[in-house]
């Protein structure tokens, strides 16, 4: 399991934990290494799956086996730049996806949380 942040913790939740052959990775915000929030729901979008990635390859799985994406954008005129987010991260695994709107999320900075869940080998 990766080591767990601050944040992880004090709301006594991991990111991303493997269990048998399956890997779940919680909600992951856009928040750049160095703290900034870029205002761009794509840049956002994108930093997202590079953080969902980098926990499954920690927990020994890659890109190829994400079988599940939930995608949650506060404005649906963000839906086409996190959806092409989407598409350049997993979209050659064809996982199940699913994009909602929502009414806000814990910053106001923040435009979408992305989720994924893996499972090791599932790429035919």
């Amino acid at each position: 399991m990766p080591p767990l942040a601050p944040f992880e913790e004090a709301a006594g939740f991991t990111r991303a934990i493997r269990v048998g052959d399956r890997i779940i990775v919680s909600g992951n915000v856009g928040v750049e290494e160095d703290g900034s929030v870029s205002s761009d729901a794509g840049r956002q979008a994108d930093r997202c799956f590079e953080q969902i990635l980098a926990y499954i390859e920690q927990l020994g799985g890659y890109s190829g086996d994400v079988v599940r994406v939930r995608m949650f954008v506060t404005d649906m005129a963000d839906a086409d730049a996190v959806t092409a987010a989407f598409t350049r991260a997993v979209g050659h695994a064809r996982p199940a996806a699913t994009l909602v709107a929502i009414s806000a999320l814990y910053d106001v900075q923040w435009k979408c949380e992305i989720e994924a869940e893996a499972v090791i080998g599932s790429l035919q």
